[in-house]
């Protein structure tokens, strides 16, 4: 996807404007996006952002919105041979990222969550969504985000534990996952649990699940550059070289290069 202009009247992927007309039923819109869709919670995840945006746009949309989606089949059409890694040389264990675009979407002052959980190297669970409630601050986004991440988190730890139980593999003692995230004013604050004060005493109290699973040593919150978290691929449109550079992190290849 093309990199979103940060003029909210300038952004090409702004909702429909009162002067331009909805596309019409023979234009197969909601049918593209349901297929992009499919094909982006599967093998290529990413795409997973552009369409998550995309399909924001399906009740009225107008010619710049099908020309994205036109955009997205061209870029597929270039890269059909390409889909997920697996291979069990990697080291196996489960590792999670989590981050959030603020003000992802500017038009209804909303955000984006996005979580990306790894096992062996190689994506086994994602989310991109727009948050349901209107974060006033960055760190508040990030909040929201990594406590989506811890429920995720418990969820899979509870998966991979029944599945190395039942393999034989079992182990006395199960080590805290590692969830990365990129804002040190939310990695601070989830190690100290809620403290009412003015900055957070707007923040429901529920969102600081994540301090308590710290505590228990099920997670261990770390801190890593934006530049290298894999959910940064899913928050924004990127140009190319950090694109390639996420999409090669989480383990998408193409064919010939496994040759």
């Amino acid at each position: 996807m093309v990199i979103r202009s940060l003029d909210v009247n300038k952004d090409s992927f702004c909702p429909r404007e009162m002067d331009e007309d909805i596309l019409g039923p023979e234009v197969p819109y909601l049918s593209a996006i349901g297929a992009l869709m499919y094909l982006s919670s599967h093998t290529r995840l990413d795409i997973s952002f552009a369409v998550n945006l995309l399909a924001r746009f399906s009740s009225c949309p107008t010619r710049r919105h099908w020309n994205g989606v036109k955009h997205i089949f061209r870029y597929l059409q270039g890269t059909k041979d390409m889909g997920l890694f697996f291979s069990n040389l990697s080291k196996t264990e489960l590792v999670g990222f989590a981050d959030a675009g603020y003000l992802s979407d500017p038009h209804n002052a909303r955000s984006q969550t996005d979580y990306v959980f790894t096992y062996g190297g190689t994506i086994i669970s994602l989310r991109s969504m727009k948050q349901t409630i209107t974060a006033t601050s960055s760190n508040h986004a990030e909040i929201l985000a990594i406590h989506e991440a811890s429920r995720e988190c418990v969820w899979l730890r509870s998966v991979t534990h029944h599945i190395r139980e039942n393999c034989g593999l079992h182990s006395e003692k199960v080590a805290p996952t590692v969830l990365y995230e990129d804002n040190m004013a939310c990695i601070a604050q989830l190690k100290e649990g809620y403290i009412k004060g003015d900055r957070i005493k707007h923040i429901s109290p529920k969102f600081f699940f994540t301090h308590d699973l710290q505590k228990n040593g099920d997670i261990d919150v770390q801190q890593i550059r934006s530049c290298d978290n894999l959910t940064y691929l899913f928050t924004k449109a990127l140009s190319t070289a950090p694109f390639e550079k996420l999409i090669y992190n989480i383990r998408l290849r193409r064919v010939k290069d496994l040759i």
